[in-house]
């Protein structure tokens, strides 16, 4: 069917107006703007208040390039060295965090009924902490520089490594195929990962110097290019397009990051809200009420095991209480990659995805409260039990 330009201008326009106005609100009152993007694209979607038309598969492109700038962006904080010293220095932090958080909706999704694969993908829904609004909560409070921000931040390397493995593994399972292709996929990912890392370890400096520029449109344009289409051959090879993307960030290093971030943060939060709201648009808003009694559920669940990983780690470290606390309450936070790993399993069970969007909704919004308002639930711990600390 053809589309009308002019209709798809309105609609898309319309769309962008209507989450800078909601953006706006979300910040006055303090909250992180993911869930509201979440909610816009429900609101939008098949079943909800205003369905798209011309603008929905528009959105659609927007959002695959959002997902991969979400995941370059991520990757530039991080440098192979870094990542490796964290994994090799924090693995029990990791290996806990890991333990606490998979089960509860690995479990979830068996009690459900959902396919065995399914289930894992719910299990790695609650398992990962959202590292964008981590880093948002972080910067806004002004705690960069307090002691636990360090492990919080180790944590969420050490999740993000372990999606970097998590993902391949699952989309070739999830393609299907013989357990000898699978195998052999799963190989092909890993050696990739591997070679890229060791790569980026011993020659990443010298290669990133062939990539700076004076102009920043040629910047702007060589690091656009190249992201994208190592996105499309990593999706190729079963190794996905998110994680290419993340490699190519982590490839990155030196001079080129702080130019890198510059140029290209714009475009990371365009498209990122492109990401949310297709989500959404994804989602029948009428299968949220039959999972919000499991979504709360389960985010109660996992909103204390993953304080109880952030503690650990924080204890590690030889913190305070209140620090300890503070540790798992900026880990609370579930966000894009929870969206990204449900996104996989919508076609199998469409009841993923409703159940991932109100979970993450649900704790987008919890964590955000539970670490700006640390000190209130400390305090009232030590009112009730005194003498502890």
């Amino acid at each position: 069917m053809e589309i009308s330009v002019d209709i798809l201008l309105i609609e898309f326009g319309a769309v962008v107006l209507g989450l800078a106005i909601v953006a706006r609100l979300a910040r006055r009152l303090g909250l992180p703007v993911l869930p509201v993007y979440l909610l816009a694209g429900l609101a939008f979607g098949e079943g909800g208040l205003v369905e798209l038309g011309a603008a929905s598969d528009f959105i659609e492109v927007g959002a695959q390039i959002g997902l991969i700038m979400m995941l370059l962006m991520l990757g530039l904080e991080f440098s192979a060295h870094e990542l490796i010293d964290s994994v090799r220095r924090s693995t029990g932090s990791g290996a806990v965090d890991l333990v606490l958080n998979f089960p509860p909706g690995l479990i979830a999704g068996l009690l459900l009924g959902f396919d065995p694969i399914v289930a894992v993908l719910l299990g790695g829904v609650t398992y990962i902490s959202s590292s964008g609004i981590v880093a948002k909560l972080v910067s806004d409070l002004d705690r960069v520089s307090n002691r636990e921000t360090r492990v919080v931040l180790t944590v969420l390397v050490i999740e993000d490594l372990a999606m970097v493995l998590y993902l391949p593994v699952v989309t070739a399972v999830l393609i299907g195929g013989s357990p000898g292709g699978i195998a052999v996929t799963i190989a092909i990912s890993l050696a990739t990962v591997a070679a890229i890392m060791t790569v980026e370890y011993f020659y990443g400096e010298r290669i990133n110097t062939l990539i700076l520029s004076d102009s920043r449109e040629v910047m702007l344009l060589t690091l656009l290019g190249a992201t994208l289409v190592f996105a499309g051959l990593a999706e190729r090879i079963h190794l996905s397009a998110a994680v290419g993307a993340f490699l190519v960030g982590v490839f990155l290093s030196g001079d080129i990051v702080s130019h890198a971030r510059d140029l290209l943060l714009p475009l990371r939060h365009l498209f990122a809200a492109s990401f949310f709201v297709f989500f959404g648009l994804q989602v029948d808003p009428g299968l949220i009420p039959a999972v919000a009694g499991l979504a709360a559920a389960l985010a109660a669940v996992t909103a204390l095991t993953k304080i109880g990983a952030g503690w650990f780690a924080a204890r590690t470290r030889k913190l305070d209480g209140q620090a300890r606390f503070r540790a798992g309450a900026a880990l609370v936070a579930r966000g894009e990659f929870s969206i990204v790993i449900a996104e996989l399993g919508v076609a199998r069970e469409p009841d993923l995805g409703a159940l991932a969007a109100a979970y993450v909704i649900l704790l987008a919004v919890a964590g955000g409260l539970l670490y700006h308002f640390d000190s209130v639930v400390t305090g009232l711990f030590r009112w009730r039990r005194p003498g502890r600390g």
